[in-house]
């Protein structure tokens, strides 16, 4: 390609090789294989001390290759052949169960071990009765202003989780005229046994989303079915999972938060009209192989992998002792500082990004916070530590090292992550969108809240996953604000003294420093510390490429 300039001369690219191009791309081949391979060994080291997979009898990896890999095999080669498309669905099917299996453990962990039945129970109703109060106050939209209907919400969110005069009232010494629904619904003399209220928060929010998910590919009186089977299956498992050898407890979080969803999803794969049957044969082969090689080498006594990552490190405080040290609080402070960091950066983040998306002029203040933006960004993590030292600690007297100031400094750390990655997807929508619905007599706000939201959440829910997977596996921050190294009890208050996985980890490698530790409990916690970043990264790939999808 050539271009002729002002003066008449010829520019142009010069000569063109053919070679220097491909040894550019096999250099930019290599470079990238090498720091796979790098990162692989690495990986691998690890992963050797922590699982040990040399200490397993032949017997066992024999039982299992016959069992499982050798079907598994046979199958996916089988249903790639007939479908590609179905063998994809199978093999993201069975990585979504075992997604959701992970995920239900957390779930577990906080509803056994850290909120009660009770609380949750009241929060869940202190919640869902304002919500259901301002879907109402959206019918009448058009007869009743905006200012009034926000006035309202508010009042009706304030009533319900505080009461009156609330938060408001301790402030200034005012007694208490009015209990809020939550105090209400924990004074109540007589309350349902445990897994009941579990089945009633856990289950009926996941019947909710069962049922949101079917009525997108069905209609809505086939989501309202989905949502009560999804919640009658949570209650079944209450009532039966003692019957198995499991407490209802476990199995209300495992059936509500792993195997309703999957089944769900895999209704979806398999029996609509874009799905396939065939990608159900390839995950149940999985699946059932797996179940059958476990009860082989169970019934032949084939002794498998002495591994440090097991149950008992999963659910066992740290220990003087490499052999004892567990992770179970480590994991639990990490699930409650990761719960707080999201509910303080979403909605802040997502809501500057709207501003300076959607309302925000193009003037100087405007350039002058998206360049600061940008480079907080790239501010060092123990930058944020220092500031929710002085911040949170020094001037408004937080007790150092708590789920608060942890979470909420965490929450400076990804918040301009946040904002980013919502404003990317925000701004992927399309102006014609906007240009139809303001053509149809919206006004800017319903333009925002009916179109420009929903199309742009996937993206912006992607970005959050991954900030979040950036701010559990932080240390520096939780060092600088005097987060203890070592907690023998899970939190159990937003005022508790937290640790966290990353933390727990450095300390093993620090101050517990032995030859032990070092070949036993880091590696070991390094394993379940990226097992649990994977799990998050896989939902936002999942998420991005749904999204891609549909553009």
């Amino acid at each position: 390609m050539a271009a002729e300039t002002d003066t008449g001369a010829i520019e142009d690219f010069g000569q063109v090789s053919r070679t220097v191009g491909t040894v550019f791309r096999y250099l930019l081949l290599a470079a990238t294989m090498f720091g796979i391979v790098m990162l692989a060994v690495l990986l691998l080291y690890v992963a050797n001390d922590a699982i040990r997979p040399l200490t397993a009898d032949p017997g066992w990896y024999l039982a299992f290759f016959l069992a499982l890999v050798a079907p598994t095999g046979i199958a996916g080669w089988a249903v790639r052949r007939r479908d590609p498309a179905a063998l994809t669905f199978g093999t993201f099917l069975v990585g979504m169960l075992v997604v959701s299996l992970m995920f239900s453990g957390g779930v577990a962990l906080l509803v056994i071990d850290v909120v009660p039945p009770l609380v949750a129970l009241a929060f869940a109703i202190g919640l869902a009765v304002p919500i259901g109060a301002t879907v109402g106050l959206t019918r009448y939209a058009h007869r009743i202003s905006f200012t009034l209907r926000l006035a309202a919400t508010t009042a009706v969110f304030y009533l319900s989780l505080f009461g009156l005069p609330g938060p408001i009232g301790d402030a200034v010494g005012a007694p208490p005229i009015v209990p809020s629904l939550v105090a209400l619904v924990q004074s109540v003399p007589v309350i349902p046994v445990d897994w009941m209220m579990v089945a009633a928060v856990v289950g009926g929010g996941s019947a909710a989303a069962i049922g949101t998910y079917v009525a997108s590919v069905g209609d809505g009186s086939a989501g309202l079915y989905a949502a009560g089977v999804a919640l009658a299956a949570s209650a079944a498992a209450g009532a039966a999972g003692p019957l198995v050898g499991v407490d209802s407890v476990p199995a209300v979080v495992i059936t509500a938060v792993a195997l309703v969803p999957t089944t769900a999803y895999a209704w979806r794969g398999g029996f609509t009209e874009e799905g396939s049957p065939l990608g159900l044969v390839f995950a149940a082969t999985v699946v059932v192989g797996a179940l059958v090689g476990a009860a082989a080498v169970d019934v032949l006594g084939f002794a498998g992998p002495q591994s440090w990552v097991d149950w008992g490190f999963l659910t066992s405080a740290h220990s003087g002792t490499a052999e004892n040290a567990g992770l179970y609080p480590a994991i639990g402070g990490s699930i409650l500082l990761m719960t707080t960091v999201a509910a303080l950066s979403f909605p802040v983040g997502v809501g500057a990004a709207v501003y300076l998306e959607e309302y925000a002029g193009d003037n100087a203040l405007t350039r002058f916070v998206d360049v600061n933006i940008s480079n907080l960004a790239g501010v060092p993590s123990v930058v944020y530590g220092l500031l929710g030292l002085g911040v949170f600690v020094t001037y408004l007297g937080r007790s150092a090292g708590t789920v608060l100031v942890g979470g909420a400094t965490l929450a400076l750390l990804i918040l301009p992550i946040v904002i980013i990655s919502a404003r990317e997807a925000i701004r992927s929508v399309p102006s014609d969108m906007r240009q139809a619905s303001y053509g149809m007599g919206a006004t800017r706000w319903q333009t925002v809240k009916n179109v420009v939201l929903p199309e742009a959440f996937p993206g912006i829910l992607t970005g959050t996953i991954l900030a979040l997977g950036r701010a559990i596996g932080e240390t520096a921050p939780l060092i600088m604000i005097g987060a203890p190294n070592v907690v023998f009890n899970l939190p159990t208050a937003l005022g508790s003294k937290v640790s966290a996985m990353p933390l727990q980890v450095y300390a093993w490698s620090s101050l517990f420093a032995s030859e032990d530790f070092y070949t036993k409990a880091v590696p070991a916690g390094v394993v379940v510390l990226l097992a649990v970043l994977l799990a998050m990264n896989s939902v936002a790939i999942v998420l991005r490429n749904k999204f891609e999808r549909t553009q």
